[in-house]
C-alpha cells in the first residue's frame, strides 16, 4: 500500500470551532439535520470532557500504526487526530506515547476507529479519546499509508480541516465549509431548548408545547381508563 502525506490543508476559522465547541455533539448534529455522526461504537475513555477540533486524518494499514508517527509532525494547535484503516482493526494503534507528542503540539484529541491502549494513562494526563476498541494488542510499523486524505468513519467522510466535536454522546463532524452557518443553528437550537426547559420547569408537558394531541389523535391513538381498557381484554 502507497500513499501520501497532504501538507497545509485548509482549516475551519478557529472562531467557528470555538463557537462549535460550546455546543454538544447531539445539539451539533441535530443542527445539521441529523447529521454528521460518527457512529454508536465510538466511544470515550473519559468522562464529562468536550473538545472541538480540526481533523487531521489518518488512514492505516490494520494493526500498523506507521501512518499516525507520520502524522504527527503534520498536526499543530487546536487539531483533532483522526485514525482510521483500511479494514476493521481493533488492536492498540495509540497509547500514552503517543499522547504525549500530540499533547506537547497542543492537539486536543485522538478520534481512532480502531483499538487505543494505556487508558489510564490518558485519562491521568487528561487527554481526550474516543475510540472503537480498547486493547493492549500490539502494532507495528510496516506499511504505508495516508494522512491528511478524504477518510470515511461509519459512512461519514472526514476531510482534513474540517470540525469535529465529540463529548460523551460521541462524536460529530462538521464540514468546514458549514463551520460558521452550522454554529450559528447550534445557538438558535440551544435557544429553542432553553425556552422548552423552562417550560417544562413550569409543568408544560411536551405533548402541549410540541402539539402533539392532535398528531395522537391523527394517528389513531385512544386514551381509555384502566377499566375500560381491562374490560375490553376479552373481547
Amino acid at each position: 500500500m502507497s500513499g501520501v502525506v497532504v501538507t497545509g490543508p485548509p482549516r475551519a476559522a478557529a472562531e467557528d470551532v470555538e463557537a462549535l465547541g460550546a455546543y454538544g455533539v447531539a445539539t451539533v448534529s441535530e443542527a445539521m439535520g441529523r447529521t454528521g455522526l460518527l457512529g454508536p461504537d465510538l466511544r470515550p475513555v473519559q468522562q464529562g470532557v468536550r473538545i472541538a477540533g480540526t481533523a487531521v486524518t489518518v488512514l492505516s494499514w490494520p494493526g500498523d500504526n506507521l501512518m499516525i508517527h507520520a502524522a504527527v509532525e503534520q498536526c499543530g494547535e487546536g487539531d483533532v487526530l483522526v485514525v482510521t484503516t483500511t479494514s476493521p482493526s481493533t488492536d492498540g494503534m495509540f497509547g500514552e506515547l503517543f499522547a504525549t507528542a500530540l499533547q506537547r503540539r497542543g492537539v486536543r484529541g485522538l478520534v481512532i476507529n480502531a483499538g487505543v491502549r494505556d487508558t489510564q494513562e490518558l485519562r491521568e494526563m487528561g487527554f481526550a479519546v474516543w475510540s472503537r476498541a480498547v486493547s493492549a494488542q500490539g502494532t507495528v510499523k510496516a506499511t504505508g499509508g495516508s494522512v491528511n486524505v478524504p477518510v470515511a468513519v461509519d459512512g461519514q467522510v472526514i476531510r482534513a480541516g474540517d470540525v469535529i466535536v465529540a463529548d460523551d454522546d460521541g462524536v460529530v463532524v462538521v464540514p468546514r465549509e458549514r463551520a460558521r452557518r452550522v454554529a450559528e443553528a447550534s445557538e438558535a437550537r440551544e435557544a429553542k431548548e432553553a425556552a422548552s426547559r423552562a417550560a417544562f420547569l413550569d409543568g408544560q408537558l411536551g405533548l402541549d408545547r410540541y402539539g402533539l394531541r392532535e398528531k395522537l389523535e391523527r394517528l389513531g391513538v385512544t386514551y381509555r381508563s384502566y377499566d375500560e381498557y381491562s374490560a375490553g381484554e376479552g373481547t
